[in-house]
């Protein structure tokens, strides 16, 4: 099958709201945003509403926001689709903790795990479910700081400079990107925690814990399947954690907090020209910005390319945060016009065995 005939898939939007912190609390903040009932939609203040493919309230537990959001795109990777989950908003909104990027083995068991460690499960349980296909997992983590790529699974001290290419048939590829393959959840855990402890954050006025980069994690899985196992697909998964959208006067930051901060708003302001370009009809074959920033370009096929993509806007329900979060509702809206065009990732040389095969 060719980009050509791909089916159109829109980029799927949940929005999840945090509850009021004790520090909103106590600072006699109120809700903004109203749920309605039984339906996708939020209303913000007293009249804008949006309406998204999920919408998560205060009150909704991870695993509601796993089965509901995650779960059909795990299913398409075993059929041999890319797939993506963003995390997007504000700092302090709960994007770290939605994708579990400060998961630890010592919570195995913990109801508030987040994405990235419900996902590893589910990809080794439905392994063990098909026995007629062989697999091979592997894993990357990096993250965008500065404008720099960090490998955070790399052992050596000196980090290896890495570089984007892009390939006609086999889209963007990361040259000089650690890759380990696994055979276990515990041991892709394992990788996660690795990578966690070596991501940069810092304190700011709204989180004490606040990532101050992009940080993606890539599952790659392949499958052959068949009775002579020949035929081979590969799809990848990736998972990122964007570092919150910030305004200087709320985060009060200076020195390198700042300049960081800065270097985040750049990143997510190219992303938003990105999201814009790709979502504006009347916009029908513009020029795209991909090349602005190392951030859009890894995501080049997750926006408007071949994968299946849920961006999961995440916002705090506090009046002092209105602006931000309706900045983040408008993002996320936008998001939702893109088109994207999965095709199922067949194996080159498979194929071409294949295709040798038929000859023969």
């Amino acid at each position: 099958m060719t980009n050509e005939d791909a089916k159109v898939i829109p980029v799927r939007v949940a929005l999840r709201c945090r509850p009021l912190v004790p520090k909103e609390i106590n600072e006699g903040c109120q809700s903004c945003l109203t749920f309605v009932p039984n339906e996708p939609q939020v209303i913000v203040g007293t009249e804008k509403a949006f309406t998204y493919d999920y919408v998560f309230d205060p009150t909704s537990e991870q695993e509601e926001v796993f089965s509901t959001a995650i779960s059909p795109l795990l299913n398409g990777i075993f059929k041999g689709y890319h797939a993506t989950v963003l995390a997007y908003g504000q700092t302090g909104s709960g994007k770290t903790y939605s994708m579990g990027g400060t998961y630890t083995s010592a919570q195995e068991n913990d109801p508030s795990v987040g994405v990235i460690p419900r996902v590893i499960r589910r990809i080794f349980e439905e392994k063990e479910k098909r026995a007629d296909s062989e697999f091979c997992l592997a894993v990357s983590y990096l993250e965008i700081y500065n404008e720099d790529i960090l490998d955070l699974l790399s052992s050596s001290k000196d980090k290896p400079a890495i570089s984007i290419r892009e390939d006609p048939k086999e889209g963007i590829k990361i040259v000089g990107l650690t890759e380990r393959q696994v055979v276990s959840a515990p041991e892709m855990v394992g990788c996660l925690e690795l990578g966690n402890s070596a991501r940069t954050v810092g304190s700011t006025a709204m989180n004490a814990a606040s990532s101050r980069s992009h940080a993606i994690f890539t599952i790659t899985l392949e499958q052959r399947r068949g009775s002579d196992k020949v035929d081979s697909v590969v799809s990848k998964l990736h998972l990122v954690d964007l570092a919150g959208s910030e305004r200087q006067k709320k985060t009060k930051a200076e020195g390198d907090r700042l300049k960081e901060g800065i270097s985040i708003n750049r990143g997510l302001l190219c992303l938003g020209n990105v999201i814009s370009a790709l979502g504006d009809e009347s916009k029908k074959n513009a020029f795209v910005p991909y090349r602005d920033s190392k951030l859009t370009r890894l995501l080049q096929d997750s926006l408007g390319g071949n994968s299946h993509t849920l961006m999961i806007a995440c916002v705090s329900p506090a009046d002092s945060n209105m602006e931000e979060t309706i900045n983040t509702l408008r993002y996320a809206d936008r998001a939702r016009k893109i088109k994207n065009k999965p095709i199922v990732n067949v194996d080159p040389r498979a194929a071409e065995m294949n295709r040798l095969k038929q000859q023969v």
